[in-house]
């Protein structure tokens, strides 16, 4: 399958180029509080790599069925 990709190029005015770009100053709500992380929370170490490539199947094997 072949795909011809394209830039995208937009042409606009300058000033609607102005009004996406604007800073608008916005307030955070002060009683705002972070979720606590979990203390037993589970991390991504070397099992977890031992099983994804265990379990991972090749492009060959994908083609033979």
């Amino acid at each position: 399958m072949k795909n011809d990709v394209m830039p995208s190029i937009v042409q606009m005015e300058a000033e609607e180029l102005h009004q996406l770009t604007r800073v608008i100053k916005e307030t955070i709500d002060s009683n705002f509080r972070l979720p606590k992380e979990k203390a037993n929370r589970r991390s991504f170490g070397i099992v977890d790599l031992w099983n994804i490539r265990r379990n991972s199947r090749s492009a060959a094997s994908m083609m033979r069925g």
